[in-house]
């Protein structure tokens, strides 16, 4: 029997799930949870094989933080990773937190049990386009921004200035200009408009 943890912030969806892997009489689904902090206390209580992750989760941490949190767990279960985001920001995020699998809810119940079990046997799981995507990747590979380098980013294209940046990450404004230097060379940019147009082109915005 493959015991299964479901982590969504939907309740439809949650319910949808849990009807779709109750049509396996090898799934069983043994606990529910609404955020990202619950979905890393039941996986450290009820001890699932695998855990079916969203991204957008509330609780304070996101599904791929979630699942970092969760692999970093004695004998931890296996996660994948069910979401609507194939961005590069989504993806290599996840993967790199130890994900085990990355499907789209796009997905068919058929191919949703598939994963399911394959997770539990050890074996990736991709969608295609997410497939697609990490092999074009590292044909041709890009230097990453970091998690600070894309969070100042951000903060960038929603109109924040660099002194405001600062104030709310708590470090100097030269740090922050330090690190958008960082961004413009990466990028291949020469000022914010282009820098944040090309991370937006990437999908890491």
């Amino acid at each position: 029997m493959i015991r299964v943890l479901l982590v969504d912030d939907h309740p439809v969806v949650r319910g949808g799930l849990r009807a779709a892997l109750g049509a396996d009489p090898e799934i069983s689904v043994v606990g529910e949870a609404a955020n990202g902090a619950d979905g890393v206390e039941q996986a450290a209580v009820l001890r699932p094989d695998v855990v079916l992750m969203d991204l957008a989760l509330g609780g304070g941490i996101d599904g791929a933080q979630a699942t970092d949190l969760i692999r970093h767990q004695p004998d931890p279960p296996r996660v994948l990773i069910l979401t609507t985001y194939d961005r590069d920001a989504d993806i290599l995020p996840a993967i790199a937190a130890g994900a085990a699998g990355y499907l789209l809810k796009d997905a068919t119940p058929e191919q949703l049990l598939a994963a399911v079990h394959d997770t539990a046997a050890g074996r990736t799981v991709l969608a295609p386009s997410v497939a697609t995507r990490l092999v074009e990747r590292a044909r041709t590979p890009e230097p990453a921004l970091t998690r600070r380098e894309t969070q100042i980013l951000a903060m960038v294209a929603d109109g924040l200035s660099n002194q405001a940046i600062g104030r709310r990450l708590f470090i100097t404004e030269a740090t922050v200009k330090s690190h958008l230097v960082q961004v413009y060379a990466k990028l291949r940019a020469d000022n914010r408009t282009t820098a944040v147009a090309e991370a937006r082109r990437r999908g890491i915005l």
